[in-house]
């Protein structure tokens, strides 16, 4: 129900005022202004989209609640003014890199930090903020925490507990109901702001020489919103508990949010007809707890779950009501326009900052039987002068689709025969989707082939509006009810256990759900875009002039029910059949002629400050097991040729901590490893091997072992001589686990307590002494 006149309610005679106003307004002719909606504003900053598409969805939301959203990216500071806004601000912001603001907050960041801005710069503030982060990276929500301690340090004030929501565990968990909560708190607010307006007009007429009081901001008591901090999460295993709470003196009482549509349909949950009970069964590897149920198709065929599984659920979720998300508003209009002369495009349409650059070698560093293969590839970009890069730097790989999935989408939405048509996507008149765009990233005079092929990214995991959207393009009633379920709030360890968990793709999805048939436009207006994929440089130029080498492991996903044989690393599988005619295995002799490797495009990312200390004379630490080790190779590379270039200069030590699975078949770089510490460019190589040596006590395993055995060095190279400790690999496990010794490192040299290690090593990391490289 619309929610109206929160500014005056004071009275009934107020109210029976705004209604005649009303009326006038929309039914006479009169040059009266009409009475508006209460405003906020809601200010975004996002990397990949995911907080632009919160944010969005708030922005429609709140028509529904009898409010006017006005939506800004936080770049377009021309469409919004902190210093004189007055109304509520939501802000949604995500984090990138390591802990940096997303590229289109950078700027009001840097704006908010500066030194010279008074502490009551903001004091007539009052704000709202939503953190999106992932705890496998360093510096969880650091761009929100960052926009939230300014904030507060320039006077502004909080209407509501900040929601800082982890995507290791699901975003979800957390987004979910602080969405729920965000609308009480903002009419709450609106209203008290409203009051306090009045309140001080009244006063001002009795007694003019009154001090204005500062009472535009709610005093409202507050706690963050968030997941505790050691949840073992884990939905694979066990259902996801939200664990998140309120503190604020409304809280207890948060209502459901009026753009949740109550779904009472206990019927069957079975989206299978009799034609498919042969593989109803086959999402076998999720068992549920619960008793089986009995489901009927709409052909009136009785089936049995026995499990729940993506396509089946049980009680007490199959019986109950459901809240859905709102239908999220199209926007676009999307039509295939065949062509006489269509110019097909097999590659990617280069634009200015790329560079194609052929592949010279390729190498693969792991032996035939190691668990994982580990390629090096090596790209010559003499050709591009200005395409110097520096050790520690990383660079983007431009990957298509992979052409049989393209290939089975087209089938799938039944328009293989329009393949290659011409897809012309424009705005829908009548859109009620706010900041509506076309996407950027949809080129004009494109075919069909081109879009699935290199603009949008067909395997993402689609998300729960997705599935929302999906509900209205399907036929079957028990299918319908079963993405209800899975996008639904009473379904969201269902939307975990078996979307994504198991990394589903949208095309997996619609295999499981037959008589769902989207449109084009709801994968246009719904799919991300086709991203790039990062790779840190293995190299450097000083030692091999216009080449640049980098190191991959070929990522394999598992199989499950959906995926019988499983798949492997869009990027990394594209690049490992690219180059397997020519590859080489290490060791082998590589100056012998082979065949003409192809070209790939790429592009250097920013620069960053994962890079060795510009004092040649300081120490540090290298911490990069497996392909972790890629940029360290770089960094002594390049130390190497600086030490021959400048004899008569003082070198600090360094020290590489390397681990792998087994000495004679993953051991990366061996030799040149060997080499480094033989010509005294490495001080100190401390290597482990997790599967080998198991039966001797003592031997360390991981790199964490190792750093614990060489202690008293390491600490004296951090604490005493201010050396760097860089560390690159495996964010969920290997990040977290050096991240954890050394904290206890610490506590035992220093004699401190955990808080206090703790703020030790977060002074590293704002010294930019402790950095990280690291990935999911």
């Amino acid at each position: 129900m619309v929610v109206l006149g929160l500014v005056a309610v004071h009275s009934i005679a107020r109210a029976v005022q705004w209604h005649i106003t009303h009326d006038l307004c929309k039914y006479a002719v009169c040059s009266m202004p009409c009475e508006v909606k209460p405003r906020f504003v809601v200010l975004y900053g996002s990397q990949k989209g995911q907080a632009q598409s919160i944010a969005e969805g708030v922005a429609e939301e709140a028509e529904e609640h009898g409010l006017t959203a006005e939506l800004c990216c936080l770049k377009q500071n021309e469409r919004y003014n902190l210093e004189k806004e007055r109304a509520p601000v939501v802000f949604i912001v995500s984090t990138t890199g390591d802990g940096e603001p997303p590229d289109n907050a950078l700027q009001f960041v840097r704006r908010i930090k500066k030194k010279t801005l008074p502490t009551d710069h903001y004091t007539h503030l009052c704000y709202a903020l939503l953190a999106l982060g992932d705890t496998n990276y360093a510096n969880f929500c650091n761009c929100g925490k960052t926009i939230e301690s300014r904030l507060q340090e320039l006077g502004a004030k909080q209407f509501y507990a900040a929601g800082y929501a982890d995507d290791g565990v699901g975003l979800e968990v957390v987004v979910d109901p602080w969405l729920e909560g965000l609308w009480k708190a903002i009419k709450a607010a609106l209203s008290k702001m409203a009051s306090d307006r009045a309140d001080y007009s009244t006063g001002e007429a009795g007694d003019s020489s009154k001090d204005a009081p500062d009472s535009s901001v709610p005093d409202v008591q507050l706690s963050l919103l968030s997941i505790t901090d050691q949840q073992n999460c884990k939905s694979a295993n066990s259902s996801v508990e939200t664990v998140s709470t309120f503190s604020s003196a409304d809280s207890s009482s948060v209502s459901a949010s009026t753009t949740q549509t109550a779904v009472t349909d206990p019927g069957p949950a079975s989206p299978l007809g009799n034609d498919r009970l042969a593989s109803q069964f086959h999402d076998a590897a999720s068992v549920s707890t619960s008793k089986p149920g009995t489901q009927t198709t709409d052909a009136g065929v009785p089936l049995v779950a026995l499990a729940a599984s993506l396509i089946f659920s049980l009680p007490p979720l199959s019986d109950s009501s459901l809240n859905v998300p709102a239908l999220p508003p199209p926007y676009l209009d999307v039509s295939l326009q065949e062509v006489d002369l269509m110019e097909q495009t097999d590659g990617l349409m280069i634009k200015d900052t790329l560079f194609e650059v052929p592949v010279s070698k390729a190498v693969q560093l792991t032996r035939g039987d190691s668990v994982k293969t580990a390629l090096l590839l090596e790209l010559d970009v003499s050709a591009y002068p200005m395409m110097t890069y520096q050790p520690g730097d990383s660079f983007d790989v431009f990957c298509p689709n992979r052409a049989s999935e393209v290939e089975d989408m087209l089938h799938r939405l039944a328009l293989h025969d329009k393949r290659n048509h011409q897809v012309n996507v424009s705005l829908r008149t009548d859109t009620k989707k706010k900041a509506a765009q076309v996407p950027p990233y949809i080129p004009q005079n494109i075919s069909l082939l081109y879009l699935f092929t290199w603009c949008l990214e067909i395997r993402s995991v689609p998300k729960k509006a997705f599935l929302r959207a999906l509900v209205e393009h399907t036929g079957d009633s028990v299918q319908r009810r079963r993405l209800q379920e899975l996008c639904s709030k009473q379904g969201a360890a269902d939307y975990n256990l078996y979307v994504r968990d198991q990394s589903l793709s949208v095309l997996e999805l619609l295999a499981a759900f037959p008589s769902c048939s989207p449109p084009l436009s709801l994968l246009i207006e719904h799919l991300p875009k086709l991203q790039p994929r990062p790779y840190s440089a293995a190299s450097s130029g000083l030692r091999h002039p216009g080449k640049l080498h980098f190191v991959f492991n070929v990522v394999e996903f598992p199989a499950c029910s959906l995926r019988p044989a499983g798949k492997q690393g869009l990027c990394t599988g594209w690049l490992f059949d690219l180059i397997s005619p020519a590859l080489v295995f290490s060791g082998m002799d590589e100056s012998s002629s082979t065949p003409d490797l192809p070209k790939i495009h790429v592009k250097l990312r920013p620069n960053c400050s994962f890079r060795p200390p510009p004092d040649l004379s300081v120490p540090f630490i290298m911490v990069g097991p497996g392909t972790g080790v890629a940029p360290f190779i770089g960094f002594l590379q390049q130390r190497e040729q600086e030490k021959q270039e400048k004899p008569e200069a003082t070198f600090g030590e360094t020290w590489l901590f390397f681990g792998c699975r087994h000495r004679d078949r993953d051991f990366l770089f061996r030799e040149e490893l060997e080499g480094f510490v033989s010509s005294g460019t490495l001080s100190h190589l401390k290597v482990c091997f997790s599967r080998d040596d198991q039966e001797e006590e003592g031997r360390p395993k991981y790199v964490q072992d190792n750093l614990l055995i060489n202690r008293q060095h390491v600490m004296e190279v951090l604490l005493q001589q201010k050396g760097y400790l860089f560390v690159c690999g495996d964010a969920e496990n290997m990040a977290k686990d050096v991240n954890n010794t050394l904290i206890e490192m610490i506590k035992a040299e220093l004699q401190v307590d955990q808080l206090d290690a703790m703020k030790t090593l977060a002074g590293l990391r704002e010294e930019k002494r402790y950095l990280q490289d690291i990935w999911g």
